[in-house]
Formats: C-alpha cells, structure tokens, sequence
C-alpha cells in the first residue's frame, strides 16, 4: 500500500488528535505545538481505548481511560499501565494534504 491522504493539514487543531483510519488500521494524527504532525495507532496497549479521544501535552498524547501517556515519536508509553508501545507511521505532507502509509513505520 502506498501513503494515502488522510486529511488536509488546514483541519487539524494544536494539540488535537484526530481519529483516521486507513486500510482498517485506526490511527490518531496530532498536530504537536511545534507545529510537527504525528501518527500513532490510535489504540491503547492497555485498554481497547481510542487515543484520539485523550489529551497532547508536548510530544505525549495521554489516555483519557487510565492515564497511559504514549511519546508521539516512539510510540513506547512512558508510564504504566500501558507497557507496549503503539506503531508510530511515517507521515507525509504534500502541500495541504496529509499521507500515511499504515504498512510503514516510522523509523525511531
């Protein structure tokens, strides 16, 4: 599969996930305040709990469920009671229009 336009870059908010999915992989796509857009499975590894629907501070995006924060770069959690990670894709931005490939993992 090749990367595919999620969404146009103008509709994403600071530090407000967005839900997408792609080839039936659910992924959540944040815009961080430094103006740098991330993608990460949209999942937590603890509970069967969407990510979109948590909080972005800096480069985190935290679960609203448990409190399982989850580095927007890495994907690795960064307290418990999540222990794995979640896949953190590559993305890319052509003009306004943003890509994912949910076959490619962003090399961290």
């Amino acid at each position: 599969m090749s990367a595919t336009r999620v969404l146009a870059l103008s509709e994403l908010e600071q530090d407000t996930p967005v839900r997408v999915e792609v080839g039936g992989v659910p992924i959540a796509v944040v815009l961080d305040s430094a103006g740098e857009v991330h993608a990460i499975g949209d999942t937590c590894t603890h509970g069967d709990i969407s990510l979109a629907e948590g909080f972005v501070d800096g480069d985190t995006l935290e679960c609203w469920a448990h409190g399982s924060a989850f580095s927007l770069r890495t994907g690795h959690p960064l307290n418990l009671p999540a222990y794995e990670p979640v896949p953190v894709y590559a993305v890319e931005i052509d003009g306004d229009d943003v890509l994912i490939d949910p076959t490619r993992t962003k090399e961290v």
